[in-house]
Formats: C-alpha cells, sequence, structure tokens
C-alpha cells in the first residue's frame, strides 16, 4: 500500500502538471549525463595529448612553479597527431560542446513520448473507439479510464453523455411504442361506435321503408346509438386532454392541509351523489404546508375517486398526508381488487371490461401515473389483503 501511494498520486496528476514533472525530470538527467560524458570526454582528450608533449619540458615547468601549480597540458598541431588520434580529439571536443544541447533535446522527446503513452493514449484510443460505437447508435458500452486528471474528467463526462443517450433512446423507444398503441386505440375506439351506427342507420332504413314500423325496436336503436356517440364524444375528450399532457408543466403554489381538505371534500360530496356510495376522508394532522400543483393533485385524486367508486362495494377510504417535503394521498376501496398485471393498468386505453368503454377512454390511470411523475413522485397500486383495491398518488414539493 505504502508504495502504491505515491504512483497513484503521480497517475492522478493534472495534465499541466505532469508535463512539468517529466520535463523536469528528464533535462536534470540529460544535465547529469552531460557532465559525466564532458569530464570523461576531456579526460580522454588530455590522455590523447600527452602522447605529443615533451615530458621532460613539462615535468621541468612544474618543478619551476612549484608544487601548487597545475601546468596545462597544450593542443598539439594538427599535423603532429596521427589520424586516429585527430578524430578522437575532435570527438572529445564534439561532446563536450553539444553533449547538454543533445541530450536535453532527446530527454524532452523522451518526456513528449512518455507523457503521451502514459497519460493520453489510453483515453483518446478509448474516446475514439466509443464515438465509432455512437456513430454505428451502439450504446451498450462502458468508458473505464478512471484516473482523476482531466481526461478522466472527459472521460466522465463522455460517459455521462453516453448514458443520456441511452436514456433519451429508450424514452424515444417508449414513445414510439405509446405512438403505435394510440394509433390502434383510435383506430379501434373509433371503428367499433361507428360500426354499430352504421348496423343501426342500416336497419333503421329497412323498417322505415316497411309497413310495420316496430316504434319500441326503433326508440332501443336510437338510445344505443345516442350511447355510441357518447363513446365517440368522450373517446374524442380523452384524446384532447392527451395531446395536452406532455405541453402541461406542474405550477408551484403554497398548499395548505386545510385549503386541500376542503377541495377534496367539495369533491366527495359530488362523487357521493353520483355513484351512491359512502366516503371517508381521513386526514393526518400536519404542521407544515406543502409546495405543489394544486390542480394536478385534484385531477389525479378526482380520476382515483372515480375509479375507486366504479369498482367499490359500499365504501372508499381516501387518506391524505402531507409533509414538508411530500404530499400522498390514498385511496381505498371494497371492491374485488386488482384481477391483472398491475403495469398494464397505468397504461393509456386500458379497460377492465367493454361497458367502461361507453364512458371512460381508460386513461385515468394513465394519466394520474404521468402527472405524478411530472410531480417528481410516482403512483403505487396494490390489493388490500382484507380485499380491495389500494392506489396512493405521492407528490414531491417543488421549488
Amino acid at each position: 500500500m505504502g508504495d502504491g501511494l505515491p504512483m497513484d498520486k503521480i497517475r492522478n496528476l493534472s495534465l499541466r502538471k505532469t508535463i512539468l514533472l517529466y520535463m523536469t525530470a528528464a533535462l536534470l538527467c540529460s544535465f547529469i549525463l552531460s557532465a559525466v560524458i564532458a569530464r570523461i570526454a576531456t579526460r580522454v582528450q588530455l590522455h590523447v595529448w600527452w602522447h605529443y608533449v615533451d615530458e621532460e619540458a613539462y615535468f621541468e615547468a612544474v618543478k619551476q612553479e612549484g608544487p601548487y601549480f597545475l601546468t596545462d597540458i597544450s593542443r598539439p598541431q594538427t599535423y603532429e597527431m596521427t589520424q586516429t588520434d585527430y578524430f578522437v580529439s575532435e570527438l572529445c571536443d564534439f561532446l563536450q560542446t553539444y553533449t547538454v544541447l543533445v541530450l536535453s533535446m532527446a530527454g524532452s522527446c523522451g518526456a513528449v513520448f512518455l507523457f503521451y503513452r502514459n497519460k493520453l493514449r489510453r483515453p483518446i484510443a478509448e474516446l475514439a473507439a466509443a464515438s465509432k460505437q455512437i456513430a454505428k447508435n451502439r450504446l451498450d458500452f462502458g468508458i473505464a479510464y478512471e484516473n482523476r486528471d482531466e481526461m478522466g474528467v472527459l472521460c466522465r463526462e463522455f460517459e455521462r453523455m453516453r448514458e443520456q443517450l441511452a436514456g433519451n433512446n429508450r424514452i424515444l423507444w417508449r414513445t414510439i411504442e405509446e405512438e403505435k398503441m394510440l394509433r390502434a386505440a383510435i383506430a379501434h375506439d373509433i371503428r367499433a361506435p361507428l360500426t354499430v351506427l352504421m348496423g343501426y342507420q342500416e336497419m333503421l332504413a329497412e323498417y322505415l321503408s316497411g309497413e310495420d314500423i316496430d316504434s319500441a325496436q326503433a326508440m332501443e336503436m336510437l338510445t344505443e346509438s345516442g350511447r355510441q356517440i357518447e363513446r365517440m364524444d368522450a373517446f374524442v375528450e380523452a384524446m384532447r386532454k392527451m395531446s395536452s399532457l406532455e405541453n402541461r408543466k406542474p405550477a408551484a403554489a403554497d398548499i395548505s392541509i386545510r385549503q386541500l381538505t376542503e377541495e377534496i371534500r367539495a369533491e366527495l360530496t359530488v362523487l357521493e351523489k353520483e355513484y351512491g356510495k359512502q366516503c371517508v376522508l381521513q386526514v393526518a394532522k400536519a404542521q407544515e404546508g406543502f409546495r405543489g400543483d394544486k390542480e394536478i393533485i385534484l385531477e389525479v385524486t378526482e380520476n382515483l375517486l372515480s375509479n375507486a367508486l366504479r369498482y367499490g362495494k359500499q365504501q372508499i377510504v381516501i387518506t391524505v398526508r402531507m409533509a414538508y417535503s411530500e404530499l400522498r394521498i390514498c385511496v381505498r376501496d371494497d371492491g374485488e381488487g386488482f384481477q391483472e398485471d398491475i403495469e398494464k393498468i397505468t397504461e393509456a386505453f386500458h379497460g377492465k371490461n367493454v361497458k367502461d368503454s361507453l364512458k371512460h377512454a381508460g386513461i385515468g390511470m394513465y394519466i394520474s401515473r404521468l402527472y405524478c411523475e411530472k410531480h417528481g413522485g410516482r403512483l403505487v397500486l396494490e390489493n388490500d389483503e382484507q380485499g380491495g383495491a389500494v392506489v396512493t398518488a405521492v407528490f414531491c414539493r417543488i421549488a
């Protein structure tokens, strides 16, 4: 662990500090090596020149000047040296003069090479490969570069962009699937009542052309035709609501528990008369208010209550719990509960039976789920252990 820690620090240095570190180390090594080479070249050159020095005269000069006097060995003339000694002497001159420059350049090039290999090559290769994968619309990959330098930050941002693209693709795919389902639902929900109306029209034309007209049967046909028209009207209204769902954004406003309770009680008064069933409202005490879109909350509450009153037998219980950061509205009925896949219930145009389609287009739960998600919350569907369905709408506080 102790040996690995400095290496981790070096590996996670910024690009600027890393190149400075590499260049400093390279130049320092170049200067030390240059000094050693120049020192060796000087000694070799003096050794070559010594072969052409008059030793008696040299030692006589040293003897005359004293033991502390250092007599320089003079450079012999070119014509005096052999070809080999002349080449060695010139090479030593070159090394003494240009070694620092040559080694500094070589060290700088080596430092740049090491910097590229250790800090740039791997992340650049991963980013290039990731770009090719994205160009091919393949987003099921990951970038494994984890250093905490600038390239690491770039790779993490690229990875975040990939995850965002993958999420957008999933949303787009879901949107396409929902549009397919919507088109199929439109074709089905409009074709069915039109077919019924055309059949009744043909029957009425046949009765009217005859001498005997069954008034009771004719009235029944007209009544059923009116129901089919109501069904188409409800469907058109549902389509109008769905077209505005995506554009609707929650409008934040302060909501008190008293204000919300009064609004829900007003809705219960109307719904109890319409369905002829008892509704019990239970409100938990709350000291703090809540900030959210009251219209969205009330619309979701109305959808949940209407659904519970249609399938409940005698009594519906509504529980409201308000906190600073979260609002929960739970609707519990005493019916048979959910008898099918809960995920399908929150899909658009989902109906439990054919009779419901005469007045209900099957988008109440779908709209409620979308509004809860737009409000930062969720819609939870469960079956009570004692029987009946339990639906909880959770709304998060809007800043």
